[in-house]
């Protein structure tokens, strides 16, 4: 019985194994048939609504064609008219007639001229008679011996053309224009040339050249007397470009043809749509006494109503429909197995990937706890996720703390002074979670595990999206070492300038005492030429020994602590700008015009701010003009609270924009500093003081001219106000205010920075 049951599933299993395809093929061969029939009848019904369309757009497109010359054709007969009823046509009449061609907006036309006939004998008089009419600088061009010439006396250019030829032309030179200036004379009636290219244009490239037409209306006098023809010049690639993409709305291809008076038909343009050309029609319409063709194609595709995604749609869907239910059909009769099968092969997948997740999570883990960096990520509550072995040392506090606002006091956050605590609001992991990214944010950090402190530089970034969650991740760089190390190299430098000062004073002073020797020599030409150079040694040692004093200042202005008080900028401004000024000035430099607005009382350490008031007014005052007065402004703007912006504008030479990013780099001069003394480490300077003091320091344009230096600082805490003092030290009002007006005064000559 075992056996006859193992035959029985043997054979069902087979059987199974023809039955589903068969049935799939059942439900598939009837449904795809259906369809393909169906797509078949959408497809002929789609053909016939293209040919409709077509026949419609060209329709359009010939109407538009064949109106637009007409109206061109009673434009020039109109104004032709108008120019007959002038017995003393002048350049200023035809002006005034032709004026409305140029707001007719004709597309694809030239110019208009007034074309008049003369005899080899007449060409001087009438060379004279147009230029009493108002054409002074007329020269009339014969060309060649024809009968009669056919000279252009007056032009007007239409749709701003700007390469119309001279005046004077012989347009029977030309003869397609010269045929048709004799046609429109014999009948009376406006006549079109053969397609040719203008004289205008022939010395134009190859390229740039085009096949055009002449319209052409006689001129008759109120007595019938022929006086001469209207000619307008029309482009045929520019017309039929125009005028068949606004018809056609850019849909359908365009070939224009006319039929010369040898009964030729000739291509005259082409214009061409997007897409293939499989459909094609061909329309003829009258041109005053000419006979024009024009030839469009277009793809049905493009063309709105003629073709629609229907018939894809339902061979596509139908196809999809019937593979489907053939699909289902053959899922159902073998799906058992093939489920069994899936399970398999899923099961062993997702075993593969578990293990593969756990390998790369042990494999970052390894990653993390091996970096010499820290490593910090939070969430967008500030919860934190991660703090890798070398984040926590760094911080030196093993237990985090959840939210922005307490890391300040948990970890013992500090700026770079090292004593002012560090904003919760500007911490690189805070601006990253409101999308900041930030790149080398110093800080201190200092708490029970490192009372020394240490410093380190931070950067932070948005977590990337793909991890699923909000957050910031910070990556922290201890920098001790490396800033100790900078500031022992700052220190050597320092100690290695004042060395360098000790031989210069030598220098100087053996200079003097050399001096003083030749002053008592009797004068000669050896004794002259000694002294020159004595001079030129003490110059140079005055420019080393400055250059010296510079970088002992930049040196400083890093490195040398911060001595911060209660320092009023009125004294120190009035300080600064005097001895800026108190200096011999050449008689041919006029004095300086300084305006000093009401300043306040500011924190800072006072010989830093110095020096950076003196270094700004010092180059306003250099940076001007020759020969012409420096003026400066100095004045005091409310900042963010507790914070005040100070600024110095001058009416100098000014800073380019491509340089001002540059313009407080060291050693960095703008091109337009050359021929001024100076070493580019002033700005450098102040740069750094005020960075040290927390502030900002830029440069902007002077409306009127000059730069307008800027910096801020900030406030003095509010002390009582001064004896005669109209205002507490530390407000701020605008420069120019009645009780506090600004200070104006003609000072000496600019110092040098």
């Amino acid at each position: 019985m075992g056996s006859w049951g193992a035959l029985d599933d043997t054979a069902g299993i087979r059987r199974a194994r023809f039955v589903g395809p068969a049935l799939a093929a059942l439900v598939l061969v009837p449904g795809v048939a259906a369809t393909l029939f169906a797509a078949g009848a959408l497809r002929e019904r789609q053909r016939v609504d293209a040919d409709r369309v077509m026949d419609q757009r060209t329709a359009v497109a010939r109407a538009a064609l064949a109106g637009e010359t007409g109206r061109y054709r009673d434009l020039i007969q109109v104004v032709a008219a108008g120019l007959g009823t002038d017995d003393r046509l002048t350049a200023a009449d035809f002006a005034a007639a032709t004026a409305p061609l140029d707001r007719a907006g004709l597309v694809g036309a030239t110019s208009v001229a007034f074309v008049v006939a003369a005899t080899p004998g007449q060409v001087a008089g009438t060379q004279r008679l147009w230029r009493s009419r108002g054409v002074p600088d007329l020269v009339l061009r014969p060309r060649g011996a024809p009968r009669e010439h056919l000279f252009s006396v007056l032009r007007r250019g239409l749709n701003d053309d700007g390469g119309a030829g001279p005046l004077g032309i012989d347009v029977a030179s030309a003869p397609e224009a010269a045929a048709a200036l004799a046609e429109a004379r014999r009948t009376g009636q406006p006549s079109v040339s053969d397609a040719y290219v203008l004289l205008r244009d022939r010395a134009l490239p190859a390229h740039r050249q085009q096949l055009s037409f002449l319209f052409v209306a006689p001129v008759f006098g109120a007595d019938a007397t022929f006086r001469g023809w209207l000619a307008m010049g029309l482009h045929g690639r520019d017309f039929l470009g125009g005028v068949l993409s606004t018809a056609s709305q850019g849909l359908l291809d365009g070939e224009l043809y006319a039929t010369d008076s040898g009964g030729r038909r000739v291509q005259v343009a082409a214009y061409d749509a997007r897409g293939g050309r499989d459909l094609t029609r061909r329309a003829a319409f009258p041109v005053a006494d000419r006979q024009w063709a024009l030839v469009t194609a277009a793809d049905a595709r493009y063309l709105p109503g003629a073709r629609s995604s229907t018939p894809t749609t339902v061979l596509l869907g139908g196809i999809i429909v019937s593979v489907m239910l053939a699909l289902l059909v053959w899922i159902l009769a073998t799906g058992r197995q093939r489920a069994r099968a899936r399970v398999l092969v899923a099961t062993a997948d997702l075993r593969g990937a578990e293990a593969e997740s756990r390998r790369q999570a042990g494999l970052l883990s390894a990653i993390m706890a091996s970096l010499g960096d820290g490593v910090g990520v939070v969430d967008e509550q500030g919860r934190f996720l991660l703090h890798n072995p070398a984040a926590k040392a760094l911080l030196g506090v093993s237990e985090d703390v959840d939210g922005p606002g307490g890391w300040q006091e948990h970890y013992g956050l500090f700026r770079a002074d090292g004593r002012t605590p560090f904003p919760a609001e500007e911490l690189p992991l805070v601006r990253a979670l409101c999308g900041e990214a930030s790149d080398g944010v110093e800080m201190v950090i200092r708490n029970e595990n490192r009372p020394d402190g240490i410093l380190v530089s931070v950067d932070g970034r948005p977590l990337d999206p793909s991890a699923g969650l909000r957050g910031a991740v910070a990556v922290f760089h201890d920098i001790t070492e490396l800033r100790r190390y900078e500031t022992d190299l700052a220190i050597f430098a320092g100690v290695v300038a004042h060395d360098l000062k000790a031989p210069l004073s030598v220098i100087r002073g053996h200079c003097e005492v050399a001096a003083d020797g030749l002053a008592d020599l009797p004068s000669r030409p050896e004794t002259a030429a000694a002294g020159a150079s004595l001079d030129r040694i003490a110059r140079a040692v005055d420019r080393m020994a400055a250059m010296i004093d510079m970088l002992l200042a930049y040196t400083t202005a890093r490195d040398a602590p911060l001595v911060r008080r209660a320092v009023p900028l009125d004294p120190l401004v009035a300080e600064a700008v005097e001895d800026r000024t108190e200096q011999p000035r050449p008689a041919d430099v006029p004095p300086p015009e300084i305006s000093v607005g009401p300043l306040p009382v500011v924190e800072a350490d006072p010989a830093m701010l110095r020096h950076v008031l003196d270094n700004l007014v010092g180059n306003a005052l250099k940076y001007v003009s020759p020969g012409h007065p420096a003026r400066i402004e100095i004045a005091a703007t409310p900042a963010e609270p507790g914070w005040i912006r100070v600024e110095v504008a001058d009416r100098g030479i000014g800073i380019p924009a491509a340089d001002r990013p540059d313009i407080f780099q060291a050693f960095h001069r703008a091109p337009g500093s050359a021929g001024y003394a100076g070493t580019g480490l002033g700005l450098a300077i102040c740069r750094r003081i005020i960075e040290r003091h927390g502030g900002v320091i830029g440069v902007a344009d002077n409306p009127g001219g000059g730069t307008r230096f800027f910096f801020t600082l900030p406030l003095a805490p509010a002390t009582p106000p001064a004896p005669g003092d109209g205002h507490r030290i530390g407000d701020v009002r605008p420069a120019g205010a009645a009780s506090d007006p600004p200070r104006t005064r003609a000072a000496g000559p600019a110092g040098r920075v």
